[in-house]
């Protein structure tokens, strides 16, 4: 049994106008998929075999607080010409700097129309061949705590775990990493972003979420009502929903 992370759920005042943000921030698709939720999502997308990680932003009536998101993205380029022309564009979009005590550092930070920062990074090699995304990238306290989680909970191939950080992969070796982050602050409000996971062809949802639970997942009440998913929080709260197969 296992999950695959497949969406980046992004909550937004103005579902549209953000979704249409990412859309030309990755250079993907708009999709209005649902009365409050904007699709966005590459083309030729399939959902029996994704090689990325899309994006879905949901609208809720609460705006966001001042709090830093603890799960954001990071997004690759391939020069140093190609991350000033991205950031110019990003802003000349909406995006707007943000200051999370980033110091003196080769990538910039910035925030989308709704304040939910994201990184555009300087060339990388091991971003090379990741398409837009470079990373979804979790704050948290304890890194190898989350690899055991993690890494029972989904099946992305680990790279590297160690006190400071942990870093997994799809098992193909295409698209983006996802990586936990050792930071010193401490989740105190619910995230604007979480990972949606997915179970494959086959595999019980139900038994996939008790799984997680045996795994220390705890269940979460964010007022969702009877929807298809289920929404849970890891070991260390950070939010994630698990959706059932169409």
């Amino acid at each position: 049994m296992s999950l695959r992370p497949v969406l980046v759920n992004i909550k937004a005042l103005d579902d549209s106008a953000v979704g249409r943000f990412w859309g030309e921030a990755l250079g993907w698709g708009v999709i209005d998929e649902a009365p409050g939720v904007t699709a966005v999502k590459p083309a030729g997308f399939d959902w029996s075999a994704p090689v990325t990680v899309c994006v879905d932003v949901v609208a809720v009536p609460e705006p966001r607080t001042t709090t830093k998101n603890r799960v954001h993205l990071d997004l690759a380029t391939t020069s140093a010409a190609h991350q000033a022309e991205l950031v110019a564009r990003l802003r000349a979009l909406g995006a707007r700097p943000a200051h999370v005590g980033q110091g003196d550092v080769p990538w910039t930070v910035l925030a989308d129309p709704e304040g939910n920062e994201f990184c555009v990074l300087e060339p990388r090699e091991t971003y090379r061949d990741t398409g837009p995304i470079a990373a979804v990238v979790v704050d948290c306290a304890d890194p190898r705590a989350m690899a055991r989680f993690w890494g029972e909970a989904m099946d992305w191939t680990p790279h590297e775990v160690t006190d400071d950080h942990a870093v997994w992969r799809p098992a193909k070796g295409v698209g983006p990493y996802l990586e936990f982050l050792r930071t010193p602050d401490v989740k105190t409000v619910p995230d604007r972003v979480h990972l949606d996971l997915l179970p494959y062809p086959g595999e019980d949802k139900a038994a996939e979420v008790a799984r997680l639970r045996d795994l220390g997942a705890t269940d979460l009440d964010l007022g969702q009502g009877d929807v298809p998913w289920t929404c849970l929080a890891d070991p260390e709260g950070h939010e994630f929903c698990v959706l059932a197969r169409s």
